[in-house]
């Protein structure tokens, strides 16, 4: 056992550093192609205090593997529907408690709006499945229908 960790101290350390090249800072362009987005959205989230990525020589940004983290939390935040203000809070919390108020306040809205949308994909289901003539006459569709009418 002891001679495998020698071997493994033992190294050159260069070895696996440059197996994955997120680990190497990133230009704005980069992350905003391997996100998909506009590298303004990354300037606008920096200006709103959501990122603040390291500066080379000519204030060019450069992005960390943890800044990559940080823009993933904000566009998977965004879509569980939390505000900017609120993604921001949410990160910079400290606090466990705070972190988790911040949650707590979007969990009800987000689960409506997973309500809803269920609601509206069984509907077009039932529509799919549908062999009437006139859908508005078929039983099927109007049970799905019935909530919003009663």
């Amino acid at each position: 056992m002891a001679s495998r960790v020698a071997r493994r101290l033992d190294m050159p350390a260069m070895v696996g550093l440059n197996v994955d090249m997120t680990s190497s800072p990133m230009t704005i362009g980069e992350v905003a192609d391997h996100f998909g987005l506009p590298a303004h959205v990354l300037r606008h989230w920096e200006s709103v205090g959501l990122l603040s990525p390291a500066r080379v020589s000519g204030g060019r940004r450069r992005y960390t593997r943890d800044d990559l983290f940080r823009v993933a939390s904000i566009l998977r935040a965004k879509q569980a529907g939390l505000s900017l203000p609120d993604i921001r809070a949410f990160l910079a919390a400290r606090d466990p408690a705070a972190r988790k108020d911040v949650l707590r306040r979007n969990h009800s809205a987000l689960h409506q709006r997973m309500v809803a949308l269920r609601s509206a994909l069984d509907l077009l289901e039932a529509g799919l499945n549908c062999a009437h003539e006139d859908i508005s006459t078929c039983p099927n569709y109007r049970t799905h229908l019935a909530a919003l009418v009663e």
